[in-house]
């Protein structure tokens, strides 16, 4: 089998000289970079890619620990991280957790055999505490604001979010709103009662429910609040999908929306907007653009995405 020792020989170079044809170095005399691709061609070699890496100190793949492959809002985020991935000719590879602590951990482990450049955490069920010292291995940004230094990130500022969300409800006339949450130990979760208490003062159970991640949840969710005693006149979707279920619930029951009840969604995906949902739209696109940038200059900024409310006619 060939080897990158027989290219040297039968094209008269030196080794270092074909890993810098390999790798695409610019400073190769012309003359002696035709030499060596002639006889990669009629040789049919095939460098060996972990060879090249090894030389090269860098793999050019981008890990992305992401807890579920079927949600819209993480679909998002790495959506953004794929167009500026092949914008700068990087593979990516996609590590699902579902919130696995262990799964998590297993995959920072790989930065340290250098299987990857870097990690981008769209999402972590484990403390910084665990993941910051995998940092002295590899680039590793958030898709969250964390303060720790050794951690870049790109976020948005969801708790003001929330507050200007729930702010509308309340300017509308809205006292008696109802919300939903994905996983009921998030800080997400965390941050959207505490806005919530905030605007309306109180936080009453009954008008919560966690564990939302479809169209299908949001359905059940709407069959709830809606045979409440006291029903909601609004609710505060933590996803459109999840806001378009709560709307055909409630279209099912004969309500006019926003008559009779108002619905907020989040992301603005396109079931939102093919139902007229307001939405909160948290730029994920560009949250996974901007979290790609980082890790690819090994960058600890903290840069913050602009988040805005879409009005449609839900509200």
């Amino acid at each position: 089998m060939t080897n990158i020792k027989d290219i040297a020989r039968l094209a008269g170079v030196s080794v270092s000289t074909v890993s810098r044809v390999l790798n695409n170095y610019k400073h190769v005399a012309r003359d002696k970079r035709e030499s060596v691709l002639r006889v990669i061609e009629e040789m049919n070699y095939t460098p060996n890619k972990n060879a090249i890496d090894l030389i090269r100190g860098e793999t050019r793949t981008i890990g992305v620990i992401l807890p579920y492959n079927n949600n819209p809002a993480f679909d998002q985020i790495l959506n953004g991280i794929l167009n500026k991935a092949l914008e700068h000719d990087f593979s990516i590879t996609v590590l699902p957790s579902i919130y696995s602590k262990e799964k998590e951990v297993e995959y920072l482990k790989k930065l340290k055999s250098k299987l990857y450049d870097g990690i981008i955490i769209t999402s972590r069920a484990n403390d910084w505490e665990t993941i910051i010292p995998y940092t002295g291995y590899g680039s590793i940004v958030s898709c969250e604001y964390t303060q720790h230094k050794e951690i870049g990130c790109s976020y948005m500022d969801r708790y003001s979010s929330y507050l200007d969300a729930f702010q509308l409800l309340k300017n509308k006339g809205h006292y008696a709103v109802a919300f939903t949450t994905a996983r009921i130990e998030s800080n997400s979760t965390k941050q959207m009662i505490g806005a919530y208490k905030e605007v309306f003062g109180e936080f009453q159970p009954k008008y919560h429910i966690s564990g939302c991640l479809c169209l299908e949840d949001g359905y059940k969710a709407a069959e709830h609040f809606l045979h409440l005693p006291e029903r909601p006149t609004a609710v505060y979707a933590n996803g459109d999908e999840v806001a378009g279920g709560i709307y055909l619930y409630a279209k099912s029951q004969q309500l006019k929306i926003p008559a009779d009840l108002a619905i907020i969604g989040q992301e603005n995906q396109p079931i939102g907007i093919g139902m007229g949902i307001t939405t909160v739209d948290h730029q994920l696109t560009k949250i996974g653009e901007q979290a790609f940038s980082l890790v690819i200059k090994k960058s600890r900024e903290k840069v913050k995405i602009p988040y805005h409310i879409v009005e449609r006619d839900s509200v």
